[in-house]
């Protein structure tokens, strides 16, 4: 094999060399930063304080969108206080365990909902039937909401 001293002309070392190093550079800065700005931009609390996102939400109905932003617990208490005014506390306070035995996360709120039950159960009935709905649903909170209210 014999080598030269001339030199030979390399491929590649005009500009489109100097425009590929310098995008091999610059691509990945920007593909960050635009990364970067887009997580930042996302609303990560939930509430939509975002002008971009409240309007892509107002495509669904109203009512989706607020039961979607209310928690569980709060639409079951609405649900079985509906109840309660329509037909009577003891459907409400039966579908409450219900609810309970299905979801255990509602648990917790249990008593709340039931002591809320027992007080618009007054509001309704009057203390002295709201009492005779009285049942060991979430313990008594139920009777401690009538108690409650009647004072």
């Amino acid at each position: 094999m014999k080598h030269s001293n001339t030199p030979q002309t390399r491929r590649g070392r005009g500009p489109a060399r100097r425009i590929g190093r310098s995008l091999a550079f610059v691509l990945p800065v920007v593909l960050v930063l635009s990364g970067t700005l887009a997580v930042t931009r996302v609303n990560w609390s939930g509430s939509p304080s975002d002008p971009v996102l409240t309007a892509a939400e107002t495509t669904t109905s109203t009512g989706t969108r607020r039961a979607a932003e209310r928690a569980p617990q709060d639409v079951l208490r609405d649900k079985l206080l509906t109840e309660l005014q329509e037909e009577n506390p003891g459907v409400a306070l039966t579908h409450l365990q219900e609810a309970v035995n299905e979801r255990p996360s509602l648990a917790k709120h249990c008593t709340s909902i039931a002591r809320a039950l027992g007080q618009a159960a007054v509001r309704v009935y009057g203390p002295t039937r709201a009492q005779s709905y009285a049942r060991p649903v979430c313990d008594t909170a139920f009777a401690t909401g009538v108690a409650a209210a009647h004072r």
